[in-house]
């Protein structure tokens, strides 16, 4: 027996003691997690700082290095994070729905945890938090691989998860980290389906790919967002520019930050200019369309023309695409050849124009009037996320403790026999 069996065995163990845990223990579990995090920060910085450190040596990007970085008020803001969750409403339990037969046997629907979570992620420690938080609370034992590049900070977080769960009386073996960096082991999780329930990959499109075409468990895509917003002729123009800064520099690391910036063709003159000098001061590059370029190439914004594969690329940094268009019909097919159906925003005062836009576009989260930012757990109300699904089937969007649940059917019969 591996190693990897021997952690999916005590992870289906651990998983099957969490299903059936009261919601008042998991609430009990994740304070005493939120207060290890504060009680071990010292040495969680200490190794995240050696993580940013060798992230730098070896060259990795500055929204590589923010997404790594944890600091004392990330930390503190996972703490939180993790309280909050324990105030949400367990989902474990609920009946979805509940009839009587003709046959006068009553048949109902309840929610479980889904079992076991395989959670395959790159530079980003928070997700351990995230993960650790929101499995628990929804009765799953959760398998994590993050980036080498994470290494000591997630060894350094699942100790201290690891530690607040024997505190309360809980398997440690409920978060478990495979913190062996040789990448064999992802393709050994992929196949670990005796134990492993579902794999959630959170990383970029190589990433997806390899858990799709390796993996013999169900697998829950998404994550990656090429983001679009359109400003439509009828849109406040001032209120525009705080929402794209807004949108694309607040964090352009993440993957609900703004990539491509479609203006209506009857406002552009007016608004990129506005837009140049905001990006400007922003240190944010456009990559134009030629018709766009015209327009901006004279302002203070860097401007490059756009290349043949710019509005397919979801950015991570600061950089954004420019591209006009005639009016909603053109940005909605715009946008449908270029998706990734993860985030899409309408700015404009025209109701009909707001609702076809939301109406065409099957994207896993559509904002009138908003900023692509709040495409985000946390915003939704859910507490925290473990991932963005952007497919069809079980979970679209931010997935919270629901989207971590499925269901089981119960009949209630009296000597029912099947004629």
């Amino acid at each position: 027996m591996n190693d990897l069996t021997a952690t999916g065995m005590a992870a289906k163990a651990a998983s099957r003691t969490l299903a059936i845990l009261p919601t008042a223990r998991k609430n009990e579990a994740l304070h005493a997690i939120a207060a290890e995090l504060e009680a071990q920060q010292e040495l969680i910085l200490a190794q995240n700082s050696l993580d940013v450190a060798d992230g730098r040596t070896k060259g990795l990007s500055d929204s590589l290095l923010d997404r790594l970085l944890l600091t004392p008020a990330r930390l503190a803001a996972l703490a939180a994070d993790t309280h909050k969750v324990a105030t949400l409403p367990d989902p474990v339990g609920a009946e979805l729905e509940s009839r009587m037969l003709s046959n006068g046997m009553r048949l109902s629907r309840r929610r479980i945890p889904i079992g076991v979570l395989g959670v395959i992620y790159e530079a980003r420690p928070n997700v351990t938090i995230d993960i650790a938080a929101l499995s628990l609370k929804a009765g799953n034992a959760a398998i994590l691989r993050g980036g080498s590049e994470t290494l000591r900070s997630n060894r350094a977080l699942v100790q201290a998860i690891q530690t607040a769960l024997r505190q309360v009386n809980l398997p440690a073996a409920s978060v478990q980290l495979i913190d062996d960096p040789d990448r064999a082991l992802v393709t050994a999780l992929l196949r670990l389906d005796k134990y492993v329930d579902m794999i959630i990959p959170r990383g970029g499109a190589g990433l997806h790919q390899l858990c799709k075409e390796q993996s013999t468990i169900p697998v829950i895509t998404g994550g990656i967002g090429i983001c679009h917003l359109f400003v439509d002729e009828s849109a406040d123009l001032e209120r525009a520019v705080d929402i794209i800064e807004n949108s694309k520099v607040q964090r352009p690391s993440v993957c609900n930050a703004l990539d491509t910036l479609l203006v209506h063709t009857a406002v552009a003159p007016q608004f990129l200019l506005m837009i140049a000098q905001r990006m400007a001061q922003c240190g944010v590059e456009l990559r134009a369309s030629p018709a766009a370029y015209e327009l901006l190439r004279q302002t203070p914004a860097r401007v490059l023309p756009a290349g043949a594969d710019d509005f397919d690329q979801e950015w991570l940094s600061l950089v954004m695409g420019v591209h006009l268009v005639a009016d909603v019909q053109e940005a909605i097919a715009f946008i449908q050849a270029h998706t990734t159906e993860h985030t899409e925003s309408i700015l404009t005062n025209n109701l009909a124009n707001a609702n076809a836009f939301v109406n065409a576009l099957s994207s896993a989260a559509l904002f009138v009037n908003a900023s692509t930012r709040f495409t985000d757990g946390g915003q939704f109300g859910l507490g925290a996320e473990v991932a963005v699904s952007t497919q069809k089937l079980h979970a679209r969007g931010p997935m919270g403790l629901e989207e971590l649940t499925t269901y089981k059917w119960i009949g209630y019969g009296d000597g029912h026999i099947r004629p």
